[in-house]
């Protein structure tokens, strides 16, 4: 469905949503990376090593595509496995050298996308919409959430 002056929230939302995704694709291209895997490294730059199943709920994914993206990303030198010492049948996941290095050069072109997106927002506007945004996210993972 195309967007229009009379489409509901969650339309404009959503349509927003892929268009940051191929922005960030574009920006993030010459460094190796796709926007999918920005949470993965953001998640395991912040507070790695993590599981699978932990990324998979971090980065609001199914387990089967987190898989494939962890996959990808080992076979770039981004990630790397390890077995956890608690639990022999879960694999710990942990940035590499090569992935830590790329995490201030994803940071500050993802921050080029959020500028250009928020260029001519007030503070008090950009302050507003993080609130109704957050809200807005809230109230999906609460549903997500009830689904379980």
């Amino acid at each position: 469905m195309l967007p229009t002056p009379s489409s509901p929230p969650t339309t404009l939302v959503n349509t927003a949503a892929r268009v940051l995704a191929r922005i960030n694709d574009r920006r993030l291209r010459p460094l190796g990376l796709a926007f999918g895997q920005v949470p993965v490294l953001a998640a395991l730059g912040q507070g790695g090593p993590l599981s699978q199943k932990e990324l998979a709920r971090l980065a609001r994914i199914e387990q089967p595509s987190m898989a494939q993206l962890l996959a990808r990303m080992e076979r770039d030198g981004l990630v790397e496995r390890a077995p956890d010492p608690n639990d022999r049948r879960v694999s710990l996941i942990s940035l590499t050298a090569e992935g830590q290095a790329k995490l201030p050069l994803a940071h500050s072109a993802l921050l080029g996308t959020n500028n250009r997106a928020l260029d001519g927002f007030s503070p008090e506007e950009v302050d507003v919409l993080h609130g109704l945004l957050g809200r807005f996210l809230a109230n999906l993972d609460a549903e997500l959430a009830d689904q379980r």
